[in-house]
This record gives C-alpha cells, sequence and structure tokens, in this order.
C-alpha cells in the first residue's frame, strides 16, 4: 500500500512539473509581445503582476518584445534573446513639432518597406481611416505633439505595411487595449527599425488613446495600441492619435473577451480583427 502511494506522489509530481514547463513556455511566447505596461490584478486572492509589452517587433531591441506585455510586449512572459535586450537609457525629449526624425536601423523587418524620411511634414494635419473587417475606425493623429511617430505611421500606411495584418492581443483586465500593428500577428514583428518615444510628458491614456507599444526607452517600431476604456499606464507609450469614430466596434470586440492565451483577459480576441488597409488623410 505505501508503495503505491509513493507511486501516486511522484506521478502527481511529475504532472505538475508538466503542467509548469508548458506554463512557462506559453509565457515566454507571450513575452514576446511588445507592450511594456505594469498591471496588478487580483486573482484568487492572490495579487499578480502582469507586464505588457507592446511594441517593436523581430529579433533586435527594437522589435523585442511588444509584451502585455506587452511590449510584454505581457501583457510579458520570459522573452527570448531579442526581447531580453537591456534598453537604452530614455532619450531627451525632442522639442515637437520635430522639423527632423531618427529612426534607426533593427533588422529583421516583418515586411521590407524601408525608412521613412528623416524630414517630416510637421505642419500637416493628419487622419487615419483603419478599415477593418468590423468595420472602420478613424484616428486623428498627433502630428504637432508626435511628429517623428506619425511621420512613421503615415509611411508605413502608404506603404500598405498595416494590409491585412491580424490585432493579434487583447486585455481585458488591469489594462484596457487592443494590440495591433504586426504583420507577423505574433507580436514579435516589427518595421526593421526602431525610434524615440514622444508625447510622454504627463501622459495619459483614457478611452480613445492611440499609443505606440514598445520593448522599452527608444524601440518604438510599428506596434500600436487603442485603448477602449479609461487605463493607467505610466507615461512609457507614445500618445499619437485619438479615435474620433468606430471606437464602439473595438468596445464590441472586447465585450466577446479573448482566448485567454496568456492568462484570465488576455490574449487573442475571440472575435477576430484583422486590418484591411489604413488610409492617410492629410490637410
Amino acid at each position: 500500500m505505501a508503495g503505491k502511494k509513493d507511486r501516486q506522489r511522484r506521478l502527481a509530481r511529475e504532472r505538475y512539473q508538466r503542467q509548469q514547463v508548458r506554463r512557462a513556455q506559453r509565457a515566454q511566447r507571450w513575452r514576446l509581445a511588445g507592450f511594456i505596461g505594469a498591471a496588478v490584478v487580483i486573482v484568487g486572492g492572490v495579487s499578480t503582476l502582469l507586464i505588457f509589452t507592446l511594441g517593436g517587433g523581430g529579433k533586435s531591441a527594437s522589435a523585442a518584445s511588444a509584451t502585455p506585455n506587452p511590449k510584454a510586449t505581457a501583457a510579458t512572459s520570459t522573452p527570448t534573446a531579442s526581447a531580453a535586450a537591456t534598453p537604452s537609457a530614455t532619450p531627451a525629449q525632442a522639442v515637437e513639432p520635430a522639423k527632423h526624425c531618427t529612426y534607426t536601423p533593427a533588422p529583421p523587418a516583418s515586411r521590407n518597406v524601408g525608412i521613412p524620411p528623416a524630414k517630416p511634414d510637421y505642419k500637416a494635419r493628419y487622419r487615419a481611416a483603419i478599415k477593418t473587417n468590423r468595420g472602420t475606425v478613424v484616428v486623428d493623429l498627433l502630428n504637432s505633439k508626435a511628429t517623428c511617430t506619425v511621420n512613421s505611421f503615415v509611411y508605413l500606411a502608404s506603404k500598405k505595411y498595416f494590409n491585412k495584418t491580424r490585432c493579434h492581443r487583447l486585455t481585458t483586465s488591469g489594462i484596457y487595449v487592443l494590440q495591433c500593428g504586426d504583420p507577423t500577428g505574433t507580436g514579435q514583428g516589427g518595421p526593421g527599425y526602431k525610434f524615440a518615444g514622444e508625447n510622454l510628458a504627463r501622459a495619459r491614456y483614457t478611452q480613445g488613446t492611440v499609443a505606440m507599444a514598445n520593448a522599452g526607452p527608444g524601440t518604438n517600431g510599428s506596434q500600436f495600441f487603442l485603448v477602449y476604456k479609461d487605463t493607467s499606464l505610466p507615461p512609457n507609450y507614445t500618445p499619437f492619435g485619438n479615435v474620433v469614430s468606430g471606437l464602439g466596434i473595438i468596445q464590441n470586440v472586447a465585450k466577446a473577451g479573448t482566448d485567454n492565451a496568456n492568462g484570465q483577459g488576455d490574449g487573442h480576441p475571440r472575435e477576430k480583427v484583422v486590418i484591411e488597409r489604413v488610409t492617410i488623410i492629410k490637410a
């Protein structure tokens, strides 16, 4: 009888160890997502810190983890070598509107479309129409406050970089965002370049904010997130737009929930969201 109980205990320990390995592997995949925001959620009375890495992509520091990361991009679990890259010191904030932008190569590119022009049209006014399979979301871009970010977004849209890409992450617990902008749909993809943050002083992530996901200072790429409900995050993610119509589309997707692939309230949207194209209107 004692021998049978010992065997049962040994088998139970082995099952537990296998479960832990699987959980660690899932966490690692998600940490490479792109949105480094921290959210504390209470699960069964236990306080769990979720780090979301939103942004970046690829295997370089720029692409590195966009986890909820996020940024996290977990949205963040244990990142791969790229995501684990140590972020550089926060660069000094440029005076806005910026008249010159610096984009640093950070291969590989999920879609090779080149690098945006260094001289932005800082006087322009831009609006983006993001057409998805669930409707169109219209965003006023903050060119006077985040010039280089808007310059990059406008450039990528003009190159059809966002066409036929999936919004790969939805969070419905702690933070309330839908993350998009990665052609690979994994949270690890990026445009092959990185750039510094902007518009971070007193940044707030209220309902309707559109902001960049990243893997640390100076690692903005192509991934971005749309805030569908007021969210508390540290001012580390460049706000570069405000939703002026179509927010209800995202809120309805959020109501349908996630597949919880990275934990309760964090994963792929149950209702798949695909960006069909992004059209820029310039005034």
